[in-house]
């Protein structure tokens, strides 16, 4: 069988990271949607002023086993014309885990065409650290009626990944714990990772000592992780879910990089599929 040649990504915007001050600067803009990903309960507790509610389980397909994949066409519809999106709106995200569930919505608004986005910085610690204020108050977006159209290009399937198994120029970033990387524990049937990955640990990439904004040596971090800068990158975790945050860092760095939503909660119940564990 041929093996598929290396995928070329088209160019996007490298995406932007907003300081906690830029964002409380830009509250009262018309075209700015601020939008929590977080629990209705953490929501009603206190959100930046103006921010809209979006809760995980908007974000996933919630069927078994691979519960992570990207909703289906309504739902995903749903959300977007709830949100009022339009193509000049610019979405500010955030979370309270340091980025997870924030770069799980940016990247299912790449899927739908929306690249017109920002992460908050360390999301509502970093917010709060910094003494600025919270609303209980619920804003309501006038719904758009858009329709949407699916992008595939940020996203790989297991196909793809089984037929480039080997291929040097794919660079696959499994960001979960070290012991679900060596096979010693593991969410599915089975455990381990896909072979060749490479290991980042997902918390690696945020700074708890700075309310969880993202490390600065991000680069160096990567590289380090042996995850190269020109490679074809696909990340992914057990429900993508925190290869949200490795995906998003992605994006901010400008590399060429894809998630695989199915993550290990497909791959680790396959049995059709390669498995490596130890170091």
């Amino acid at each position: 069988m041929m093996r598929p040649r290396p995928r070329q990504m088209r160019e996007v915007p490298v995406a932007e990271l907003m300081t906690a001050t830029t964002l409380h600067q830009r509250l009262n803009e018309r075209k700015v949607r601020i939008v929590q990903v977080t629990s209705a309960a953490r929501f009603a507790a206190g959100h930046v002023p103006g921010a809209v509610l979006v809760t995980p389980n908007e974000l996933v397909s919630g069927v078994a086993p691979a519960v992570g994949k990207l909703p289906d066409r309504k739902r995903l519809t749903a959300l977007i014309q709830r949100l009022g999106l339009d193509h000049d709106t610019c979405v500010v995200a955030y979370d309270d885990e340091g980025g997870g569930w924030a770069g799980r919505l940016l990247w299912t608004l790449d899927v739908v065409g929306h690249r017109n986005w920002a992460y908050l910085d360390g999301g509502l610690n970093a917010w709060v650290a910094d003494g600025l204020p919270l609303s209980t108050e619920i804003s309501a977006p006038t719904p758009s009626t858009a329709a949407i159209t699916i992008d595939r290009d940020p996203i790989i399937d297991v196909e793809e990944i089984l037929a480039r198994l080997g291929d040097s120029s794919l660079a696959i970033w499994d960001c979960r714990s070290e012991a679900e990387y060596r096979g010693t524990k593991s969410g599915s049937a089975r455990a381990g990772r896909i072979p060749g990955a490479l290991h980042l640990d997902w918390l690696d990439l945020m700074d708890p000592t700075r309310h969880l904004r993202l490390r600065t040596d991000l680069p160096g971090l990567l590289a380090g992780a042996g995850i190269r800068r020109e490679a074809d990158i696909v990340t992914h975790c057990q429900t993508h879910h925190r290869s949200g945050l490795s995906y998003l860092v992605g994006r901010l760095l400008g590399l060429s990089i894809r998630a695989y939503d199915g993550s290990w909660a497909e791959w680790g119940n396959r049995t059709d599929t390669p498995v490596e564990t130890g170091p």
